[in-house]
């Protein structure tokens, strides 16, 4: 029987962990499996990050040799086009990660193709549609090295499998060669055998997912009774009677 250190290893797809919690971030970047980091806004927000830049070069600081990703935040092109270039000399390891649209749905592709022409590694964010990864990877063709987040797991969220959706994006991306698709938001374990199984270049989760990996090829009869035993030792605990 493979153990999980050999399952894991047999992937192809690269594990990212999502996250703001610095301790969390420091956690994962000691776990080998571990290759790159992303990161957003709202998760700044909920981990009490007050200071975006100040907790942006703390990180860095511990965090040189992988890659990291940094969003903008503005909602005007003009001003996450200058967001953009800030960020992307915080470091050589850093993409700066672009909405595909701001809030008015206005397409953020001319601001893509400007940055990729100029030679900023970007992350393309929040992409749930193929249209949408046919645009982007017209627009990041022959610019830096680059990703493609496709957020599966809110694609999920609305009862679509998301499975044929993403191995059709790793289609359309994987002609350009600059490009790899990120399987953004994954819900459970299994998402990372999926994305590996479709040829999807990153996946990225959060720390409850990924801590998930030492479940990784777990002989099933025993985590039955360890299940058993939890609830056994919990209701034991609560001290219920009937």
């Amino acid at each position: 029987m493979k153990t999980s250190t050999d399952i894991l290893a047999g992937l192809r797809v690269k594990l990212f962990a999502d996250g703001a919690d610095r301790a969390g971030m420091i956690e994962m970047y000691r776990n080998p499996w571990i290759k790159g980091f992303t990161t957003n806004p709202t998760l700044m927000r909920k981990a009490g990050i007050t200071s975006y830049e100040a907790f942006a070069h703390d990180i860095l600081r511990e965090i040189s040799d992988r890659p990291i990703s940094f969003e903008v935040f503005s909602d005007e092109f003009p001003e996450m086009e200058r967001q953009a270039l800030t960020i992307a000399k915080w470091g050589a390891n850093v993409y700066v990660k672009i909405p595909v649209t701001n809030t008015r749905a206005e397409s953020a592709v001319p601001l893509i193709r400007t940055l990729a022409a100029q030679g900023v590694k970007l992350n393309v964010t929040a992409i749930l549609t193929l249209d949408q990864v046919r645009e982007v990877s017209a627009a990041l063709a022959g610019g830096a090295p680059s990703c493609v987040s496709v957020f599966a797991g809110r694609i999920a969220d609305t009862g679509r499998d998301p499975v044929p959706l993403m191995a059709e994006a790793v289609q359309i991306v994987n002609p350009y060669g600059n490009q790899e698709v990120i399987w953004a938001s994954p819900r459970e374990l299994l998402n990372i055998f999926q994305a590996d199984a479709i040829g999807c270049h990153i996946i990225t989760a959060t720390n409850d997912v990924l801590k998930k990996l030492a479940l990784v090829g777990k002989d099933l009869r025993e985590y039955s009774l360890e299940t058993v035993s939890m609830f056994w030792r919990d209701a034991a605990e609560a001290g219920f009677t009937l």
